[in-house]
């Protein structure tokens, strides 16, 4: 989830046009784009052993399909928003969709595994620079806080359902031809595109825009990620995995001292002296972790432990969908009685203790209970991101916005990436892959405990959560 730095209007370069016809229609582009984002996060999962029977490749292969996708739009979120403000929003989003479409198209057309993986990784940037726009649109076209809240919470679902129907319909999809979780996008790509253009254009600002920081921050993130999916399979003591662990903590110092000593930083430190901010960001890595990270373990696990075919793994991921839709029109009206600081909390809590569930679960429990035990984590989900997207922006400056935005989304997918490579590194020896994916549900859901800790202990009531 995720803005840009919204335009103040004295800062303007080019008058706003005209107020847009309906709102409705920046919110229904907004929500598609959030849409297909989040799902082409998870719809692979479902469809990496169909992949890599096709293409080839083994474990490590697999992970690049999944974390070519999510690191890209982790490192570039915090610099696309520089970028959407250059040009506006509504700008931004279609060149931004546009490149993703091309993309999808190149996925789908993927001859080789190393084609999939460039063409996902394309993908990715195409996400980063539409990410941003997706709520500036929105509070470009509800100036009203109330009705920007109920916006938010229409594209906060567009998001969910998402997550929670990428394992679904890359399951359906499978089923004919993987190529087809790709193809989907364009149809729903195309609507968003007919929308977009019932928008009036966005203003545009002359903001700075931080290279050393930005290059740091992708050779930081993808150092790491690189470390641990190649430390998995070859071994963390052989060369190139130490190197890319060096420049990972290399590109970090810098990073920092850019943001410290930089002239324009694009993630200023004092950000982080708000304790909802950094509660809130915590709470995004844990439950992207956690989401993200089950649906990867259990992808596989269905397939390659339990023999099911890829439709009929979607179909295990079915309940779980439907819990998820249906929580996310409800977070709105629960945050409004009991506060986003609680929704939040309690929607981390009921997560974790689905993760835990899953944990004590026997390897050879049925598998109708597996797809209900899979509820809470669903349900937990639906519960806490809405309210953690409402609590962080209610707690900056409107010209923060689009900076908060971008910050939680980064934490957000950077969380995802690091527990496809952690957990597929876990899960690499198919002799230990029942007590790795243990292990893997025991790092979701002791993330998930600390974050919600944290924010029990660090956060009171305040007008927000009233």
């Amino acid at each position: 989830m995720t803005s840009t730095q919204l335009p103040a209007p004295g800062n303007a370069t080019t008058p706003p046009g005209p107020r847009i016809a309906s709102p409705a229609f920046a919110l229904g582009a907004a929500l598609l784009g959030f849409f297909v984002i989040t799902l082409d996060a998870l719809i692979v999962s479902v469809a990496l052993p169909t992949i890599g029977t096709d293409l080839g490749g083994g474990m490590t292969g697999l992970q690049w399909v999944v974390d070519g996708y999510t690191l890209v739009l982790a490192a570039l979120l915090l610099s696309a928003g520089s970028i959407s403000d250059r040009i506006g929003a509504r700008q931004a989003f279609g060149a931004g969709l546009v490149v993703f479409l091309i993309a999808s198209a190149a996925c789908g057309f993927a001859p080789a595994l190393p084609t999939l993986v460039a063409a996902r990784l394309v993908q990715g940037a195409g996400a980063a620079i539409m990410m941003p726009a997706t709520l500036a649109l929105i509070r470009e076209a509800y100036p009203d806080a109330g009705q920007r809240t109920r916006a938010i919470g229409f594209w906060a679902l567009g998001g969910s359902v998402g997550s929670a129907a990428g394992p679904l319909l890359g399951g359906a999809l499978s089923a004919v031809d993987w190529r087809w979780i790709f193809f989907i996008n364009l149809p729903v790509g195309i609507v968003a595109l007919l929308l977009l253009a019932r928008t009036a254009r966005s203003p545009k600002r002359p903001v700075p825009f931080d290279w050393t920081g930005q290059i740091s921050a992708v050779l930081a993130m993808g150092g790491l990620t690189y470390a641990l999916i190649e430390g998995g399979e070859y071994g963390f003591s052989t060369g190139p995995v130490i190197v890319a662990f060096f420049v990972a903590m290399v590109a970090f110092a810098v990073f920092l001292l850019a943001q410290t000593r930089g002239r324009h930083p694009m993630l200023p430190l004092s950000f982080f002296r708000s304790r909802p901010v950094s509660v809130t960001l915590m709470a995004g890595f844990a439950l992207n972790v956690g989401f993200y990270g089950l649906t990867f373990l259990l992808s596989l696990y269905f397939q390659q432990l339990r023999g099911l075919s890829a439709l009929a793994t979607g179909i295990a991921f079915l309940p779980m969908t439907v819990l998820t839709g249906v929580m996310a029109l409800q977070s709105a009206r629960l945050v409004k009685r009991f506060g986003a600081r609680g929704v939040m909390i309690t929607g981390m809590w009921i997560m974790a203790a689905g993760l835990l569930i899953l944990f004590f679960l026997p390897g050879t429990a049925p598998i109708w209970l597996v797809a209900v035990l899979m509820m809470p984590v669903s349900l937990g989900g639906a519960l806490a991101v809405p309210a953690m997207t409402g609590l962080l922006l209610q707690s900056v400056e409107p010209a923060q916005a689009g900076l908060a935005s971008g910050v939680i989304n980064t934490f957000r997918q950077f969380g995802g990436a690091l527990a496809v490579a952690v957990f597929g590194a876990l899960i690499a020896d198919p002799d230990a892959f029942l007590s790795g994916m243990r292990i893997s549900l025991a790092i979701g859901a002791a993330l998930l405990v600390a974050a919600a800790a944290a924010g029990a202990l660090a956060l009171r009531p305040t007008a927000a959560d009233r």
